[in-house]
């Protein structure tokens, strides 16, 4: 009952996006399940009977199961907003998770793929048996342009499922982003990106799909693109690339930010195109300058 009031709370009054949204609920259900198993073994009927051992208990049981704890962060940072909810609905007196430690995560630089790579493969000079590695096909037109709106724009997984028809402005050359809690922003397009972007479009018209959806990605047979094939395309094709575990759309997002500040990009501007909402997000990306301006120093000077 009172998760259900949380959940509506964040997605009509905080305008929370639904894949936040549906994050918050897993998080949530997960938890609460803990609390209360089927067996019945452990039963917690008020939220006033939760104590901050029961949230360390389910943090340790977590930890158990693999996650790791920038995993268990989130989930964690999910119960600070349901009980600073509830009290402010007055239905509890203190907040549990005010006695709770966050478990310290280790600082990894964001996983990227070599840009120069990445470039030939879109532009037809990276080949497999001579042929190029996207088919002269819908959908393989479809795949490059969701790689090529990934690099070239820096979207999240989220926000490129989202992008609509309308969001896209072909005369300006640029494209409108729903982000995080319904945070919009304009990201400009390069020209061979709204070149691709016109082919696909009318590639889209003349397979005279049934539904007419404004989605721009949508599958082989017309129907909206789900967050799991995004995945499984840019996987598909980074795996030609790169031989590093990480291939998810998000390392194209990394690949985006991390170019942008190779060639001289202002960092504030990264931030903004990339819509994160304070700069400490951003800076994670001169981690990984340094790392490749000392790869560079260890190569080029006599002494290193």
């Amino acid at each position: 009952m009172f998760s259900d009031r949380f959940i509506q709370y964040i997605s009509f009054e905080k305008r929370y996006s639904p894949h936040t949204v549906a994050a918050y609920q897993s998080d949530l259900d997960q938890f609460l399940l803990f609390l209360s198993p089927p067996d019945g073994t452990h039963p917690v009927l008020h939220p006033s009977e939760i104590s901050h051992h029961d949230i360390r208990n389910w943090m340790a049981q977590q930890m158990d199961d693999g996650l790791t704890a920038r995993s268990v962060n989130r989930k964690i940072a999910t119960l600070r907003k349901y009980f600073k909810f509830l009290m402010q609905e007055g239905v509890i007196s203190g907040n549990p998770t005010s006695r709770i430690n966050a478990p310290r995560v280790p600082r990894n630089l964001p996983a990227v793929v070599d840009g120069d790579k990445l470039t030939q493969m879109l532009d037809g000079r990276l080949t497999i048996r001579d042929e190029n590695i996207f088919t002269d096909t819908f959908a393989g037109l479809r795949d490059k342009l969701v790689i090529e709106m990934l690099f070239g724009t820096g979207m999240r997984l989220a926000e490129i499922t989202g992008v609509k028809h309308p969001d896209i402005d072909l005369y300006e050359n640029t494209i409108k982003v729903l982000g995080k809690r319904n945070k919009q922003r304009i990201i400009p397009l390069n020209s061979e990106l709204v070149s691709l972007i016109r082919r696909y479009v009318e590639a889209k018209k003349s397979e005279n799909f049934n539904n007419n959806s404004v989605t721009l990605i949508v599958t082989n047979k017309g129907a909206d693109a789900y967050p799991k094939l995004i995945y499984l395309i840019v996987h598909k094709y980074l795996s030609y690339i790169s031989t590093q575990d990480k291939k998810s759309p998000h390392v194209l997002r990394h690949t985006f930010a991390t170019s942008l500040l190779n060639k001289g990009a202002d960092l504030n501007a990264i931030k903004e195109l990339l819509g994160h909402a304070n700069l400490s997000a951003t800076q994670i990306y001169t981690h990984n300058s340094v790392e490749r301006l000392k790869s560079i120093y260890k190569q080029a000077h006599p002494k290193a």
